[in-house]
């Protein structure tokens, strides 16, 4: 299926469903990308991991201060009123329910919600790390993936297949194909790119897609 979001166009569209104000962690890698788009006259407050609450966009190249990095690694900017703080207050800050929204990235996603989004393959990581914490303690639990693999599998799935990071935790998917909430343990479609019919982007999702009302053309800008 040649029709579909770039990374950058799928992180566009998670940013414009994120409240002003908003308490929210993005996930290393993909999810990153979130800051970059939000809309005018909101404001989000960045929390990484690493204990930084209100950082801003990344600085020109060159201009680094690598003193200031967020959980990815990655150079950040600091907006008026930003905090710093230990690695276990930030973390009592993700268990304790402090945060609106955690935006992660997916191997895969189950119908009821499960989430496995690390693995100990050739390429994988030692542990799940702290999005174990995250799925569980943020209130609201979204993805940003591609609909299906390089290999064209699908990563929305009746069950999933490899090591789970939480449970019944995610309750919206943004991926390159559609926007799929999670209910009642089942697919939810809300809305579709207008070049794919429901047929195509049922055969690339792994489980039944229900539709509940009017499916609403996913539309993007060119990034």
């Amino acid at each position: 299926m040649t029709t579909r979001l770039s990374n950058a166009q799928i992180a566009w569209r998670a940013a414009q469903d994120i409240a002003d104000g908003a308490y929210v962690n993005l996930g290393i890698g993909f999810p990153e990308m979130v800051a970059r788009f939000q809309p005018p006259g909101r404001q989000a407050v960045f929390h990484t991991e690493n204990g930084v609450l209100g950082f801003g966009e990344a600085p020109p190249a060159g201009q680094e201060d690598w003193d200031l990095i967020n959980a990815g690694k990655k150079a950040i900017t600091l907006n008026p009123g930003a905090a710093f703080f230990h690695h276990a207050d930030s973390f009592a800050m993700v268990r304790g329910g402090h945060l609106d929204v955690a935006i992660l990235g997916a191997y895969q996603v189950a119908q009821n919600g499960d989430l496995a989004n690390w693995s100990t393959g050739p390429r994988g990581v030692p542990a799940v790390g702290g999005a174990m914490d995250l799925v569980h303690g943020a209130k609201r639990v979204a993805v940003l993936t591609d609909h299906v693999t390089k290999d064209g599998k699908p990563k929305l799935v009746e069950s999933c297949t490899l090591p789970l990071t939480g449970v019944r935790c995610v309750t919206r998917v943004y991926t390159s194909l559609a926007v799929v909430d999670i209910e009642n343990d089942h697919f939810v479609l809300r809305e579709k790119l207008p070049a794919i019919s429901l047929d195509e982007l049922q055969a690339a999702t792994g489980a039944r897609l229900h539709v509940d009302g009017e499916i609403a053309d996913l539309i993007v800008p060119e990034l």
